[in-house]
């Protein structure tokens, strides 16, 4: 697997820059890491949009059932799908129109496709891959007093 996608300085430069997050596979169940991760970064001041296609509230948020719902800004584009979804979401992603100039695609551990990560990055975005979030976070957020 190409490490390339788990780069420090563009990890820490997204944790820094980075206010809005939009967490794609956000299960209403308090046991799954997505509800983890999600509510862990909220207490760490970011704005979280779950993105659900089911749920309509997860974690007291409302819920979105799509990237293309949510009304705000987004910073990071969360992954928590199976690696096997990540082309099409790619091409989902490069239709919105509140994307900040942020543009990260972050994909959770495990998750991964070169494929996805190269179209991503000539569309202007960074990527990260295979990279949990809140981990990634724990380790550099001392760090992140941009926001």
């Amino acid at each position: 697997m190409n490490t390339s996608y788990q780069d420090p300085v563009v990890i820490e430069r997204v944790l820094a820059k980075t206010k809005y997050i939009a967490v794609v596979g956000h299960s209403p169940k308090p046991q799954r890491p997505s509800y983890q991760v999600a509510r862990y970064m909220r207490q760490q001041g970011y704005i979280v949009y779950p993105v659900h296609p089911a749920a309509k509230e997860i974690d007291g948020q409302r819920c979105y059932a799509q990237l293309a719902d949510i009304p705000g800004p987004i910073d990071v584009v969360n992954v928590f799908r199976r690696s096997e979804f990540l082309p099409s979401l790619v091409d989902e992603i490069f239709t919105l129109e509140t994307m900040s100039e942020v543009k990260c695609l972050w994909t959770q551990l495990d998750i991964y496709d070169e494929t996805a990560a190269l179209k991503a990055i000539d569309h202007g975005w960074h990527v990260v891959m295979n990279a949990c979030l809140k981990i990634e976070w724990q380790h550099r957020g001392t760090k992140n007093t941009e926001r």
